[in-house]
């Protein structure tokens, strides 16, 4: 597994925002999204991509059941990348992803959504990333933002974590961790038990 960075807690100085209470319960559906500013002139494009994986309530921290990413969705239409940019061009944000956590089948548990940049040009990490920015909200209500600045030396990070409990309740677990891995081998190690 690649290295892990571990933010520190939320101040105004980090570039990162969550909600005061840090576990917000009754999630039902959710919008993460991603931006960042074009490579400088000469400079080969900086893509970025989010990449959302679900596991079975019995292995939480298995395999992931599926993994959606920019040329892929959920088998039940769940969980839907709604804009997909491979250069960061354009006005607003770049990518935006959709998870209906509500709508979700009941054997699925946990679904972790991460950051992969992609390395196709050579390697890069979020320090090569212009104006990197995430914003993760419950229709008008931010629950995190952040700019990544805790994880600059790593390739990709998972972004947030949401865990059904007995009840059917859904609740979200902000946080940033980096790691060095390449999308694909990210996208499988994602939800995995982090080392302590």
């Amino acid at each position: 597994m690649g290295r892990e960075a571990v933010r520190p807690a939320c101040t105004e100085e980090t570039g990162r925002r969550v909600l005061l209470n840090g576990l917000n319960k009754g999630i039902r559906k959710v919008e993460i999204s991603l931006k960042w500013d074009p490579s400088p002139s000469g400079q080969p494009p900086t893509d970025l991509d989010l990449i959302a994986a679900t596991y079975l309530a019995a292995e939480p921290s298995g395999r992931p059941a599926y993994v959606v990413h920019f040329d892929s969705r959920s088998p039940d239409g769940t969980i839907t990348l709604n804009r997909d940019s491979k250069t960061g061009q354009g006005f607003g944000w770049d990518e935006v992803m959709t998870v209906e956590l509500n709508r979700l089948d009941p054997r699925y548990g946990r679904v972790v959504v991460g950051v992969a940049i992609q390395q196709r040009n050579g390697e890069r990490a979020f320090v090569n990333v212009t104006k990197p920015a995430l914003r993760i909200r419950e229709g008008y209500t931010v629950l995190a933002e952040d700019d990544f600045g805790g994880v600059l030396g790593s390739t990709a990070a998972t972004v947030a974590e949401f865990i059904r409990d007995d009840s059917g309740e859904w609740t979200f677990r902000p946080g940033l961790h980096g790691y060095d891995e390449e999308p694909a081998a990210f996208a499988q190690i994602m939800g995995a038990p982090r080392a302590s």
